[in-house]
């Protein structure tokens, strides 16, 4: 009885890990989407910036 107790927590525990899983992917497109349209509306000024420093940051890394 106990194994089978343990077996349907794991199961549980895996749905709910998976559900967790979905709503962090649809949250991240979301959160893209809008980042898109406040770049788009202020004319890409913040996003280039933001790209110059990910790019270097990217560079150093690789090195």
């Amino acid at each position: 009885f106990e194994s089978i107790c343990r077996t349907i927590g794991s199961v549980l525990m895996a749905i709910v890990n998976g559900i967790g899983a979905i709503f962090t992917a649809i949250i991240n497109g979301i959160v893209s989407l809008f980042d898109i349209v406040i770049s788009c509306l202020t004319c890409n000024r913040y996003h280039r910036r933001h790209r110059r420093t990910m790019r270097t940051h990217h560079t150093t890394s690789t090195i």
